[in-house]
């Protein structure tokens, strides 16, 4: 079984985003950056498909020459070949990104098609939910998103999806592609030997133009940061000072 599990390069969970002064970029100059949380759990369960099925992982991601990190990361816990398609560090709208993960996966499948490819059901920071859905329909290839859970059996994978009310199972035949979503099992860390092992692996590129998709970036606008404030209090009658202040006693 041959899969292949695409990953973004994301600022880590919970950091401050600061933007440039300009507006069109964020400064990360002070950030720390990670696998997108859906598509970390993408490769684990791509890594936990191929050691079912005695089959292999690739990891792809699209960003600039630091997502090599991102890569190794995923070569730590079980996957066996890395792609980067490089890019200056500007940010690829969905379009554009889609294009080119397709004609890499063209590229990368003249040694035999992947059963599976997997991706995240959206990104950590843009979060447009397009990009798998894009490739699916670029490549003729069914689609599901939002899967929290997988089997494959007999050339085809059995899909569930939650939603408020139960479950809906999709059955696939494989070839096909599949949007995870976090929560569908629990990443493994990577241990000494695999980190050892990842560093060995030599990490190929796809070059890929960028193709124009009609949508330009104006500028970014940044959250508003929540303050919050810790008041110790003193003894009972501060309590109760509070209390009334909040109108909860009078």
């Amino acid at each position: 079984m041959r899969v292949l599990v695409c990953v973004k390069r994301v600022p880590a969970p919970g950091a401050r985003i600061v933007l440039t002064e300009d507006g069109r970029a964020v400064d990360t100059r002070l950030l720390s950056f990670t696998v997108s949380p859906h598509e970390e759990c993408a490769v684990e369960e791509g890594v936990r498909l191929a050691e079912a099925h005695d089959g292999t992982v690739t990891v792809l991601t699209l960003g600039p020459p630091e997502a090599e990190e991102q890569l190794r990361a995923a070569l730590a816990v079980g996957a066996q070949r890395a792609v980067l398609i490089p890019t200056d560090g500007s940010d690829w709208d969905p379009v554009s990104t889609a294009t080119a993960i397709t004609s890499a996966i063209m590229e990368l499948e003249a040694d035999g098609v992947f059963d599976l490819i997997m991706f995240g059901n959206e990104s950590a920071d843009a979060g447009g939910y397009q990009v798998g859905i894009r490739v699916a329909r670029a490549l003729g290839r069914p689609v599901v998103s939002g899967v929290k859970g997988i089997d494959v059996e007999n050339g085809s994978a059995r899909l569930r999806r939650d939603n408020p009310s139960g479950s809906e199972v999709y059955e696939l035949a494989l070839p096909a592609v599949v949007a995870v979503r976090e929560g569908i099992n629990l990443p493994r860390y990577p241990t000494l030997k695999g980190r050892l092992n990842a560093k060995k692996i030599e990490v190929e590129t796809s070059d890929q133009d960028r193709t124009g998709s009609g949508q330009a970036m104006m500028r970014l606008i940044a959250p508003t940061q929540e303050v919050t404030e810790t008041t110790i209090l003193d003894g009972a009658a501060a309590v109760v000072d509070i209390l009334e202040q909040l109108q909860v006693m009078k």
